[in-house]
């Protein structure tokens, strides 16, 4: 018998080799070998998919999950049901997650990472509870000086992060004396909203779009820094910031902020992952989600939680719960600005909280209704220099 299975195994192995030697050279299509992870019946698919996304519930290990979404389109649709947006899981998953609202009731922990020498940001999600860890990426920014303006170009890659590249996905921008700041998105935020026409606006689509596809400039936020008269050393700074693209329902009970879901894409042909529509285009109308209406209310206005004088220290005190170690002017907490209404408990809630830990480490926590975006471009804001307010 010993013999006989040995006999069996080498000529299996035998004809296999045989196989091999005739089939090389030969090309083999592609999508063949993928029907046959498509074609898998879709109970079982969806059970061990499922599977996937409730162990891999942290990075790195949810890198898998996001292979799995890339296995093919029949999986991709799968994973997209499965994985929960931030709102829900507390989780930042795919890219398009850094476009979409932080949990409710818990704030989403990240940190940022300045580097003076090349004018660059990047954010990064916390892993663990040290106040900096190695992270997992984010978003990345860089600083352009103007004449009369300052730009800060938001990109998804953390090496390119120039209006050409295909992967920018917004810019902050500042008037000259660094008091105000305008959030623009290069994704429709909510359906009808308008784009803002400007040389630099024409200057992105002629160098990272198809003609046929322009560049997007959306203003999501107004982010304004009082004027200081007295002087720094008189008190903190004093931050105003309207969320154009957040409507004041979102804070209270059952509101809801607009959801983007998915990325828009160019033509198939292109290399460039990214490409920005006219808020026209049916497709980006799909890529949306939550109130669909132009916005027709009023927008969300966050202000900056009044810090208290603290007799023994001999400085302005804030309570980070262990999060912020170093005192900055620029550390500050946004909540809900009695403006929005009449206030409630939702208006003692900190949506987001900003701090130095280090040299040029800063901690960057946030919740529901700002997305990672819109809570990196506001705290981009406080590195700017501000002639007058300092």
């Amino acid at each position: 018998m010993k013999w006989g299975y040995g006999s069996k195994s080498r000529s299996r192995h035998s004809s296999v080799v045989a196989v091999a030697e005739e089939t090389e050279g030969i090309e083999i299509d592609e999508e063949f070998i993928e029907s046959y992870w498509a074609n898998l019946p879709s109970e079982l698919l969806r059970e061990v998919l499922k599977r996937i996304e409730d162990t891999e519930s942290k990075w790195p290990l949810r890198k898998n999950v996001v292979a799995c979404a890339g296995v093919c389109r029949s999986w991709r649709e799968i994973m997209k049901e499965l994985v929960k947006t931030p709102e829900v899981s507390g989780k930042l998953t795919f890219p398009i997650s850094v476009k979409q609202p932080g949990p409710r009731e818990t704030l989403l922990q990240c940190f940022i990472k300045r580097n003076q020498a090349t004018q660059t940001y990047h954010l990064y999600l916390s892993l663990t509870q040290a106040l900096a860890d190695d992270g997992k990426f984010l978003l990345a920014a860089r600083k352009y000086r103007r004449p009369t303006c300052t730009d800060y170009i938001i990109s998804l890659d953390a090496d390119e992060m120039s209006k050409g590249g295909g992967t920018c996905i917004g810019k902050l921008r500042s008037n000259f004396l660094g008091t105000k700041f305008t959030v623009y998105d290069a994704i429709l935020p909510y359906a009808g909203a308008k784009m803002v026409k400007s040389r630099s606006t024409r200057l992105v689509g002629s160098k990272q779009m198809n003609p046929r596809v322009p560049a997007g400039n959306y203003e999501v936020a107004h982010i304004s820094y009082e004027l200081n008269v007295l002087g720094a050393s008189r008190g903190p700074r004093r931050m105003h910031c309207v969320m154009d693209a957040i409507p004041v329902s979102s804070i209270k009970p059952g509101g809801v902020a607009p959801i983007q879901v998915d990325f828009p894409m160019g033509n198939s042909d292109s290399s460039l992952p990214l490409r920005f529509l006219r808020s026209k285009s049916n497709r980006m109308e799909k890529s949306l989600s939550g109130p669909l209406e132009t916005q027709r209310e009023g927008s969300l206005v966050l202000k900056n939680k009044a810090p208290r004088w603290h007799e023994q220290l001999q400085c302005w005190c804030l309570n980070f719960h262990g999060r912020v170690t170093v005192a900055s002017v620029k550390n500050f907490q946004l909540v809900a600005s009695p403006e929005n209404g009449v206030a409630g408990p939702e208006h003692e809630k900190v949506i987001l909280q900003f701090g130095k830990v280090g040299k040029d480490v800063f901690t960057m926590d946030y919740r529901y209704p700002l997305s990672a975006f819109q809570a990196f471009a506001i705290c981009l804001s406080s590195f700017d220099t501000k002639i007058a307010c300092e």
